[in-house]
């Protein structure tokens, strides 16, 4: 990749939806790399299908899609007036993924991701990317196909180690077969493939062009061992701090905790940039770096530019419900919100960044009030019974039914449904039968109080353009 055909800012792919197709449409006209979250693009699509409002957006999306029986499926199967309105507006539960879904899984994967990268790059020119997550490995492959036949530009994963992609995005690019490994915990890891001639045999497979892979890292460790081989090479890395949202990597070597109970990192845990420029593959750097001088900075240490989440994640495109926007904004106004790295918070393991806000997952009374369940699933980890077969579970699901599976009472403790509160952060959350609904979860970067210098007297939220004046300190064009 030549340095100056590269995009000096990525809007980070955060949480599930909150990198809305407005979001990463409105940065990528404006000459960056705008991107949408793969998370549970599955569950969020049949949910907007089952609303009224919105629909037609999704329905004309997946009308471009190019197998339109498909299409015609997924339409038939999530229509308002027979699933939402019919349940007491409670959404249809998709089904949860697993190493052997069913095709029609599949074939909703594949979709909603082509949907959600068709609608970021409809009417313009720019360049869009998608943000997937190594820890959520059921349905990478179809998602990357799905997004590829939406001609994604850019394909980002962090939080773990994405040594499979760069071969996949090889094998898709001509419409092979690809295969990965994905972790079993008591057992051996177990292989997967994604075939699309024999996905989509009825169907002639469109040419697709190869994205170019960028590798989140925290260590150079990991980008010499991704580096070893072309298989594994990425064309790029974003240097991610601590400091960033959502996942963090741990610390490195003994974990230290600090008054407030929350890990502390040292230089162990920070990327030494003069060995990072040796690997000599461009890069990005994340954490701390929505504003001017440390976009400079960054330009400065040899980086490409800077990847931008927690200022774009409060901007009015964002997927984020707006009452909670402005809710956090007032918060902050205030002087009372907190950002807290939770140890035990994601069903992962990975630390995981809170934002403390009231009626959220956050808050103690709210997490204990929550009936467990386990109803979307895309961070169940699959495991070996004790007859050899393949299960599933999650630290966050019912803790005696995660005991029943084998596992330890003691790893369920402060766990949260990242996936159901995250859903319901974005408006889409579940009602319970009891009459109940799911409670959204906030995650952000530590350092949050300077989104407030976006906001122009008087308003009270503030716009993507905004955040990327302020970062590049110059006047861009409007669209």
């Amino acid at each position: 990749m030549e340095a100056q055909k590269l995009p000096e800012i990525i809007q980070g792919g955060m949480g599930i939806g909150v990198s809305s197709v407005r979001l990463a449409r409105t940065v990528s006209k404006q000459g960056y790399l705008g991107v949408v979250s793969s998370v549970a693009l599955a569950t969020t699509l049949s949910r907007r299908l089952q609303l009224i409002k919105g629909r037609k957006t999704y329905e004309d999306a997946l009308r471009a899609f190019p197998f339109p029986e498909i299409a015609n499926k997924i339409l038939e199967t999530y229509q308002p007036e027979t699933t939402l309105t019919r349940i007491k507006n409670r959404f249809k539960v998709t089904e949860l993924p697993s190493l052997n879904p069913s095709i029609e899984l599949t074939h909703l994967i594949v979709a909603a991701t082509f949907v959600e990268v068709y609608l970021a790059k409809k009417g313009h020119d720019g360049l869009i990317g998608i943000n997937l997550l190594e820890k959520i490995q059921f349905p990478t492959l179809p998602t990357l196909y799905g997004a590829m036949l939406a001609g994604v530009d850019y394909v980002i994963m962090g939080a773990g180690i994405p040594k499979y992609i760069p071969n996949v995005l090889n094998q898709f690019s001509e419409n092979n077969e690809a295969s990965m490994y994905i972790k079993v915990k008591i057992g051996d890891d177990a292989k997967v493939s994604f075939d699309p001639k024999e996905i989509f045999k009825n169907y002639e497979l469109p040419k697709l062009k190869r994205p170019k892979f960028l590798a989140i890292i925290s260590s150079n460790t990991l980008a010499l061992h991704l580096t070893r081989n072309e298989e594994t090479k990425p064309d790029g890395f974003i240097v991610e701090k601590p400091i960033a949202g959502g996942h963090n990597a741990p610390p490195r070597g003994d974990l230290l905790l600090d008054q407030d109970g929350e890990p502390i990192y040292g230089e162990k845990d920070h990327v030494n940039l003069e060995k990072l420029k040796r690997v000599g593959l461009p890069f990005w750097l994340a954490g701390g770096y929505g504003n001017h001088d440390a976009f400079l900075g960054a330009k400065a240490s040899g980086a490409v530019g800077v990847q931008v989440g927690s200022a774009f994640a409060f901007s009015k495109e964002s997927g984020m419900k707006r009452s909670l926007k402005i809710r956090i904004i007032e918060s902050l106004q205030k002087g009372v919100a907190k950002v807290k790295t939770d140890l035990l918070a994601s069903p992962t393991g990975f630390p995981f960044k809170l934002l403390n806000l009231k009626n959220t997952i956050s808050e103690d009374k709210v997490y204990e009030s929550r009936k467990r369940i386990c109803d979307v699933g895309y961070l169940r980890e699959a495991y070996t019974k004790d007859n050899g077969e393949i299960g599933y579970r999650c630290p966050a699901e019912p803790v005696d039914i995660y005991i029943k599976k084998g596992g330890r009472k003691e790893d369920t403790v402060g766990r949260k449904c990242l996936c159901n509160g995250l859903i319901s952060t974005i408006g889409l959350g579940q009602k319970r039968k009891d009459g109940s609904s799911e409670s959204p979860i906030i995650t952000t970067g530590d350092q949050l109080n300077y989104i407030l210098s976006f906001l122009n007297p008087g308003e009270k939220l503030y716009s993507a353009i905004d955040v990327i004046k302020s970062i590049v300190g110059q006047k861009l064009k409007f669209n």
